[in-house]
């Protein structure tokens, strides 16, 4: 290890730090643009398979295929998919809106599993209790059931955000210059792969240690305030 961060000095230079630098920002961006799109596609699709609706029915089997479906493909058969598929609609679109619109489906399809087990969370007893009351089914969802499903919600949320951060990492197979890709960038230029991987290993590190925190800072408050 000695010998590992002897050479990290030659990674050092201001072109690598800079370059290294806005991979790691293409990398935290395509998963907070992905996560966030995400998690709101993802609410849509648990509410839909929550609802009892008769009409909605076609919905709910749509919805639930969807799920089982992208929970079951490994990123990098999404990442191609997504790739080809947009080249029949939007030919000039770049590689960054691939790879953000593959994170979107597939937080989409993860986080959409872990808030209907926070909705499910909520006791029954509670949501029949709120329809007494006449609050209606938005009310009930804002004043009861989400406030106790966030707490349930929330740490595997964190977890799966950081999951995708590393699984950016095969989006360097389509050439996208995020940090594994840049990694390799710096091997050509005469960095050793050894110094090389090791900074770009301590930039995942610091991407997701800090979600981690936030996440339990998070977990403590809500678990305080209810």
């Amino acid at each position: 290890m000695s010998g590992v961060f002897d050479q990290a000095g030659g990674v050092m230079t201001y072109d690598n730090v800079a370059f290294v630098a806005q991979a790691a920002g293409r990398t935290l961006s395509m998963t907070l643009i992905g996560c966030a799109f995400g998690f709101a596609f993802g609410l849509v699709l648990a509410l839909t398979r929550r609802s009892s609706l008769a009409w909605l029915a076609p919905a709910r089997i749509a919805a639930s295929a969807y799920v089982e479906v992208f929970r079951r493909i490994p990123f990098l058969v999404i990442l191609f998919v997504v790739l080809f598929g947009i080249q029949l609609v939007a030919p000039r679109a770049s590689l960054f809106a691939v790879a953000t619109v593959s994170i979107c489906l597939l937080a989409a399809a993860l986080l959409s599993e872990t808030i209907r087990a926070g909705l499910n969370s909520v006791p029954r007893q509670q949501v029949e209790a709120a329809a007494a009351l006449n609050l209606g089914y938005r009310g009930t969802l804002i004043y009861v059931v989400f406030p106790q499903a966030w707490k349930v919600i929330l740490p595997p949320a964190v977890v799966c955000m950081v999951m995708l951060i590393k699984d950016t990492a095969l989006a360097s197979y389509m050439g996208i210059a995020e940090l594994t890709f840049s990694a390799k960038v710096l091997t050509t230029r005469g960095v050793p792969a050894a110094a090389g991987f090791t900074v770009i290993l301590m930039c995942y590190f610091a991407l997701s240690y800090p979600l981690m925190r936030l996440g339990g800072y998070l977990e403590r408050r809500l678990e305080r305030r209810h």
